[in-house]
């Protein structure tokens, strides 16, 4: 099933190269809907009060001490990483651009937007729903192939450069980033355990559907 998924999958509207400047109408509208999905499942898990990813506790620790809202601060820190590829030889194409516009903007309209739910199962169900958005959003932007994410291209880049497995280098990036944004007062909770070991499975599962259900072949 799903679980056993290794590769990022092909479809009839995957892009050929991730440097492709000009994708398919399908291509460029299933990476914006996949991106969108992310950035509401981001917001969502932010809204739920149970925690947040390891990225977005950084934005959320150091929106309390600046004037900007978590969604801008997020959009910063995703060009400060992109800034960083200069020294790893990356190189950032359309998905990369869209993926720090895109989630920075969802992630603030989802804070405007909706509201926390009253009871604590409420906030740890709309938790598990906002990661299966990550994971099925990831579906569609990954198997879009214009190009990774801020994050994912520095972690491709540090492993190239340090020759560490790939899962010590994620592992390192992400411990560092929640340690750093629950300092600062971001929030670390249940939602934030569940997005570290859920989103594994999620990403695996929004491949498998889009793989499935979303191609035309």
């Amino acid at each position: 099933m799903f679980l056993s998924i290794k590769n990022v999958p092909k479809v009839s509207w995957s892009s050929k190269k991730p440097l492709n400047f000009k994708p398919k109408v399908s291509t460029f509208s299933f990476l914006c809907f996949g991106l969108t999905l992310f950035g509401l499942g981001e917001g969502l898990l932010l809204v739920s009060l149970t925690g947040a990813s390891p990225w977005s506790v950084l934005a959320q620790g150091i929106s309390l001490h600046v004037d900007l809202s978590i969604g801008i601060i997020t959009f910063f820190i995703s060009l400060f990483v992109i800034f960083l590829w200069i020294f790893l030889d990356q190189k950032p194409g359309i998905g990369t651009i869209l993926n720090a516009i895109i989630i920075a903007f969802m992630i603030d309209l989802s804070i405007a937007f909706v509201g926390t739910p009253g009871n604590y199962f409420s906030q740890l169900f709309m938790a598990i729903i906002s990661v299966l958005l990550v994971g099925l959003g990831s579906g569609f932007y990954l198997i879009a192939n214009l190009g990774p994410g801020p994050r994912d291209g520095l972690m491709t880049g540090l492993q190239k450069k340090t020759k560490l497995p790939i899962a010590l280098v994620r592992g390192f990036l992400e411990i560092s980033v929640v340690i750093t944004g629950w300092y600062l007062g971001g929030t670390v909770g249940i939602g934030t355990l569940l997005f570290a070991f859920g989103v594994g499975p999620a990403v695996a599962l929004g491949l498998y559907i889009v793989d499935k259900f979303f191609n035309s072949k």
